[in-house]
């Protein structure tokens, strides 16, 4: 079948007249209605005509032409798709913890919600251990929130000391949550370019250093996936200056249980637990970012938390340099739940463990590739690698290309075009729980793109065969999205 003659059936095209998925029993009362005649239908509503079994089998149909990352390899660079153990979903799925109101904890019924205060007494300890912080909260609701409120502390602080601040520098390969928290908070961006190494470029960081600084915005190792072995150094800078170090914690995952930020020299992180603790990630759930503070920052935490007296929970809240409140409750307490299983289930000699895994998996990727692709910084990586299509695409195929062209073979694309000072990158993150054998199908799909592309570069065009849609166009597909069908 042609690219073009691909259709995707509706659940209305599979409707058939007087069929019924449910018989409701005869009206014995007066039908009454208090809605304005104006609301009402003039017509019945042309719902499709479907059994019961025709709807389960079509939705399920439809669930399995779904990527996920239960049964696809999800290489997406930065984003990391880490599988998601059951036992956290059994966990977070028991009643004393999935059926408790909100409001309870607002009502200060403790007695009622022990167990999970204690819970995020435990998760918000092992962070500060994980990470080396003194304190932490799990009120934010995700990662770019956490970033936020992260911000917010670093600008209040400064404020506190008279001492209003106008900048925040961030590398050319920062994620572009940085550039724009930052902006969003009321600042102004200093941008320094990476060196060779990939790294922040330590003589225009010193040159742009200065006293209006509020804070530098990094992530360890950073998007290239490298560390950068002067990172200290920066921090020394920055303090000299009483500028904040804020350390991105999308990349935890190839440090977790090996090295702490904390130690290094950042005072405030916020940590993406979907990517570092393996819980569901994206259209699998809500998010959840805590965020953690040093010493010096942590009088400017928000005013929801807990401490123990006399063996009983009870709730704080924050001083008169408090940023006050951020979010209701404790953030999305299901997901810090799945988090702090995750954890203890480790231990520390399992997430020492883990991100060794996550380092050897890709720097095996990328010793597979590099022959075949553009390796723009060296053949070492961290938990993530950085390969580029650019000798490809003057043969006419494009990173984007290959993204397309894995798709036909059970595998989602990996992170395209990013980071930006990569021309036609392919970031790959396997994470830790692939098995060499998923990594070497990987692998020889990737290298079989490759030779095809020596060949028949044209080919390319008609990448993916084998889906209901195939090479929308990206651009229309977005400004002129259309879910409307047409009876």
């Amino acid at each position: 079948m042609s690219v073009e003659n691909m259709t995707v059936t509706t659940i209305f095209d599979k409707s058939q007249e007087g069929r019924k998925g449910l018989n409701l029993p005869v009206l014995d009362v007066e039908a009454k209605t208090t809605l304005d005649s104006s609301l009402l239908r003039k017509e019945k509503a042309k719902l499709p005509q479907l059994s019961e079994f025709d709807v389960v089998r079509h939705f399920t149909n439809l669930s399995n032409k779904n990527m996920a990352i239960d049964k696809n390899f999800y290489p997406l660079g930065s984003c990391t798709m880490k599988y998601n153990p059951k036992i956290a979903e059994r966990v977070a799925g028991l009643e004393g913890f999935s059926s408790i109101h909100p409001h309870v904890i607002t009502n200060n019924m403790n007695e009622d919600v022990q167990g999970i205060l204690e819970t995020v007494d435990m998760l918000e300890k092992n962070l500060c251990e994980v990470t080396g912080m003194k304190k932490f909260t799990t009120t934010p609701q995700a990662g770019a929130h956490g970033e936020m409120l992260g911000i917010m502390m670093i600008d209040k602080y400064h404020r506190s000391k008279g001492n209003k601040r106008k900048y925040i520098i961030v590398p050319d390969s920062s994620h572009g949550t940085n550039p724009a928290t930052a902006t969003m908070v009321g600042y102004e961006v200093i941008t320094i370019k990476s060196d060779a190494n990939g790294g922040m470029d330590f003589d225009d960081y010193c040159a742009k250093m200065n006293e209006d600084v509020a804070a530098v915005m990094l992530t360890v190792p950073n998007t290239l996936g490298l560390y950068n072995p002067r990172i200290k150094q920066l921090c020394e800078v920055a303090h000299k200056y009483d500028a904040l170090m804020y350390y991105d914690g999308a990349n935890m995952n190839a440090i977790m249980g090996v090295a702490r930020p904390g130690d290094i020299g950042f005072d405030v992180i916020h940590i993406n637990v979907h990517k570092t603790f393996a819980t569901p990630h994206g259209g699998g759930g809500p998010g959840s970012g805590p965020v953690g503070v040093s010493e010096k920052l942590m009088e400017f935490l928000p005013d929801l938390g807990i401490k123990k007296v006399n063996d009983i929970y009870e709730f704080t809240t924050g001083g008169k340099n408090s940023i006050g409140k951020i979010s209701p409750f404790f953030g999305n307490y299901g997901i810090s739940l799945r988090a702090i299983t995750y954890m203890t289930t480790l231990g520390g000699n399992g997430m020492y463990n883990t991100s060794s895994k996550a380092v050897l998996n890709a720097n095996y990727i990328l010793n597979r590739l590099k022959d075949y692709f553009d390796v723009p910084f060296g053949n070492k990586c961290m938990h993530e690698c950085v390969i580029s299509a650019k000798t490809l695409a003057k043969g006419g195929v494009t990173a984007m290309d290959i993204a397309k062209y894995l798709l036909d073979f059970g595998m989602h694309a990996p992170t395209v075009y990013f980071p930006l000072i990569v021309k036609e990158a392919i970031m790959i993150e396997p994470t830790e729980t692939e098995n060499k054998q998923t990594l070497d199908l990987f692998c020889d799909t990737m290298i079989d793109a490759v030779n095809l592309a020596k060949k028949a570069p044209a080919d390319f065009q008609h990448y993916p065969k084998t889906l209901g849609v195939c090479r929308p166009d990206d651009t229309m597909a977005i400004k002129n999205l259309n879910v409307r069908y047409e009876q």
